[in-house]
């Protein structure tokens, strides 16, 4: 195995896939170069997402994005309407929107630390009865 090969699998262990890494701000360009107000349309979303979505897997998020980038170029084109696409609740339509991916969460993590927790104090709870 080269020295390259070597440094770019343990570059890849801290960070990431490169690859990932370059699709999404490959993604993030074509934002970027939306005309108003569809940028500022997905640029919020994109934030939001960053926050309510919390994926684990680059793969996830970077096909998200992507998506989401398809969508608003699209929406551009043809001159739809914000709300003809986000509907009456932005909030409703991000996170459907973020529910369509299937992915590990940040917060996965925390639900199955918070269920063990539970566990734990139930059988805390009952050895203590006897």
């Amino acid at each position: 195995m080269s020295a390259k090969t070597t440094a770019t699998k343990w570059l890849e262990t801290l960070t990431g896939s490169l690859e990932q890494k370059k699709q999404y701000k490959q993604s993030m360009a074509r934002m970027d170069a939306l005309p108003e107000p569809y940028r500022v349309a997905a640029k919020a979303y994109q934030r939001y997402f960053m926050y309510y979505g919390g994926y684990l897997d680059g793969e996830t998020l970077v096909t998200m994005v992507g998506d989401l980038a398809d969508l608003w170029e699209r929406a551009a084109i043809d001159g739809t309407p914000i709300r003809e696409i986000v509907g009456t609740d932005p909030v409703e339509f991000g996170e459907s929107f973020v529910q369509a991916y299937a992915g590990r969460q940040w917060i996965d993590k925390e639900r199955a630390r918070l269920s063990d927790a539970i566990a734990n104090a139930e059988n805390a709870e009952g050895s203590s009865d006897s």
